[in-house]
């Protein structure tokens, strides 16, 4: 077993729970807000319905950007809101750099 193994899963500790999301904000320092989608049926209605919830995660090398798509792992608290941090980037977000004054019929 390797040491990361080891320190996530221990026969008295459970593994840590994981969640997928799109990283919609990184302007703090070595923290991203991730959004995580979960499909649910409505009880009611019985129709799907998608409700999302915002987790701020822990990352320590500032690596994400906005529209990454990331796993999270739940781990110790950190800091008043922080209960996750960043596992890895599965997807990084395309960026698109235009200048204002590149577009046409935009007065600089």
């Amino acid at each position: 077993m390797s040491d990361t193994q080891e320190a996530t899963a221990t026969p008295d500790r459970p593994r840590a729970k994981t969640r997928e999301g799109i990283v919609v904000s990184n302007k703090m320092e070595k923290t991203a807000v991730v959004s995580v989608a979960r499909r649910v049926r409505h009880g009611k209605y019985m129709k799907t319905v998608v409700r999302h919830k915002h987790y701020m995660v822990h990352d320590e090398q500032n690596e994400c950007r906005p529209g990454d798509r990331v796993v999270i792992a739940e781990t110790r608290p950190m800091s008043r809101l922080k209960r996750w941090r960043l596992q890895r980037i599965l997807e990084k977000a395309v960026q698109i750099n235009v200048a204002v004054k590149d577009v046409e019929g935009v007065p600089s």
